[in-house]
């Protein structure tokens, strides 16, 4: 549960530089969205694998 708290803490703080990158086509915003996408996928990653576990201790 606490690496999905992590997981919206990180798109929400990304909100901003989606704007900058999309809207005023900045390109340091693009940089930083792209390291932030990154770490999403990372923890998005974690809960998968999480999630697998738990769901393998309960069938077992």
């Amino acid at each position: 549960m606490e690496n999905f708290k992590k997981l919206k803490e990180v798109i929400d703080a990304l909100e901003t530089d989606v704007e900058k990158f999309y809207k005023m086509a900045n390109s340091a915003a693009g940089t930083r969205l792209r390291k932030g996408m990154m770490d999403a996928k990372n923890i998005a990653s974690d809960i998968r694998k999480e999630v697998t576990e738990l769901k393998n201790k309960v069938t077992s």
